[in-house]
């Protein structure tokens, strides 16, 4: 039977201050992450190109956010209207709309500047700065919500309903050791659990909770125990998780062919070429697949999904999607080059609409999916839509040169802002002159790592001081927008001969 009210259990006796404008207690959650400034400060963070000084009108991690709560509304809406599921969703622990559009706002509150670069240079920062569990963006949101983001009636965090915390973990586990069986051991790990590339011995290359968070994650899945598994999200965590994919599918597609950087001829070779020799592509040795054959990137593609999502994969359904993304965005949408004009505008906005009325159509709950699947996922055929459009996002915009040169800068930028505060927090002559927020960051992790090590939690001899400075810096640095990030550097390199700048964080 469904408790509710475990569902709506926060972690703080405190009420609310003032009147409040929402009676669900779910949407007061909402309404929280909203009036957070870490949701504010998303207009300033990447989503592929950084949003200042570009002069492009492209998509932010704020704008990307309030699509993804648009789509987890109404997917979740369509869910729950639907009386052949609803009592699926009571044994899989609840489905709410305010639940999902809450976690929608939140789930990007964690990525740091220059958004997925910026992630991986902080893990591997944070890393050699001897953090276990480094950097990761999910991470860093479930640590704004429940400690870092002071703008809830608490002492620390925006004490959302349990609920809402577990909505939030798209990947329900620590780096390391929890839970335990940890998934990352599993033979075939679930979506994100695997391994992080160049070192297998870290623990998980996606999660959910640093270790300083754990007691937060524990408590926050511990309303769903039994409806589902220990590796698996909840009904609502999954609603948010394919919202993102579908706002991801479609709308960095709309950026790029608005700013002329995603062509018709090269996608239209790519998928083009696959479809005329699908069969000799599918018996071509691998060491003989070149990636300049035409479609040759698209049939790694098809052996990926069909060797790790086996449950889900079908070689016509895969072939069917490429048909379609074909018709629909080469021979559509891409056919006529974006002049600014309004009829180019009405082309984007139809594209945009059709492709997510079709996906959010195309949405089905199981009460016991696979282990890289969630109790609520896409259908077969737009499941594999959504794989071909990721697809031609990743090779014809991620893996520009130009973008990757253009990630070197933002990568140095990070790298030596982190070095920077690191050395400043060694510094024996400057305690009293540090930021306010990053001396508070600083004193907030001690006491966590004080209390993980008197509770054996860090093994023999921890360096506590060491790693209350590392977290700190990573909470600090996550805290900047882009344009904070490079400013900041700016004024620690002596570059700004401004006393004052836009370095300010939060």
């Amino acid at each position: 039977m469904l408790d509710h009210g475990a569902r709506a259990a926060r972690r703080s006796p405190v009420e609310e201050s003032g009147a409040g404008l929402a009676n669900s207690p779910f949407r007061v959650d909402r309404d929280r992450i909203a009036a957070s400034p870490f949701f504010a400060r998303l207009a300033g963070v990447t989503q592929v190109v950084s949003p200042t000084g570009n002069g492009l009108l492209l998509h932010n991690r704020l704008t990307h956010s309030l699509q993804v709560a648009q789509v987890a509304r109404a997917l979740a809406e369509r869910l729950c209207g639907d009386p052949a599921t609803a009592a699926q969703l009571d044994a899989l622990g609840g489905l709410d709309a305010d639940v999902v559009e809450a976690a929608a706002l939140a789930h990007d509150l964690g990525h740091p500047p220059f958004g997925h670069l910026g992630e991986q240079v902080l893990d591997r920062l944070g890393r050699g700065l001897g953090l276990a569990d480094g950097f990761e963006g999910n991470a860093q949101t479930f640590r704004i919500v429940t400690t870092t983001d002071l703008h809830g009636p608490g002492r620390n965090g925006l004490d959302l309903t349990a609920a809402v915390r577990a909505a939030v973990l798209k990947y329900p586990w620590a780096r390391l050791g929890h839970p335990d069986p940890h998934p990352s051991k599993a033979a075939l790990p679930p979506r994100g659990a695997g391994p992080l590339p160049g070192a297998p011995d870290a623990g998980s290359a996606k999660f959910c909770s640093y270790l300083t968070e754990l007691d937060d994650l524990v408590a926050s899945r511990a309303p769903f125990a039994g409806a589902v598994g220990p590796w698996q999200q909840t009904v609502e965590a999954a609603v948010m998780d394919t919202a993102d994919d579908i706002a991801y599918a479609i709308h960095d597609l709309e950026d790029f062919h608005r700013v002329g950087v995603l062509q018709q001829p090269g996608v239209a070779a790519e998928l083009g070429g696959w479809l005329r020799d699908r069969t000799g592509l599918a018996a071509a040795d691998p060491a003989a697949l070149g990636s300049l054959r035409p479609g040759a990137d698209l049939e790694w593609l098809r052996r990926r999904l069909r060797d790790k999502d086996s449950w889900a994969f079908s070689d016509e359904a895969f072939a069917a999607a490429v048909a379609v993304v074909r018709g629909e965005l080469v021979d559509g949408l891409l056919a006529v080059p974006f002049d600014g004009s309004m009829a180019a505008e009405r082309a984007v906005a139809e594209f945009s609409a059709r492709w997510t009325a079709r996906l959010v159509g195309g949405v089905r709950v199981l009460a016991d999916p696979p282990v890289r699947a969630a109790p609520v996922l896409l259908a077969e055929a737009p499941w594999h839509e959504v794989a071909v459009l990721k697809f031609v996002h990743h090779r014809f915009v991620l893996q520009r040169a130009d973008l990757a040169s253009y990630q070197r800068g933002q990568a140095t930028v990070l790298s030596g802002l982190v070095g920077a505060l690191a050395d400043w927090l060694t510094d024996d002559d400057e305690p009293v002159r540090l930021p306010p927020r990053l001396h508070d960051l600083v004193a907030l992790a001690h006491e966590e790592y004080r209390s993980l090590a008197a509770d054996g939690l860090l093994g023999p001899d921890p360096d506590v001081d060491a790693l209350a400075r590392a977290r700190a810096v990573l909470d600090y640095v996550a805290s900047l927008t882009d344009g904070q990030a490079a400013a900041l550097l700016d004024v620690l390199t002596g570059r700004s001969a401004r006393l004052w700048t836009d370095a300010v964080v939060l």
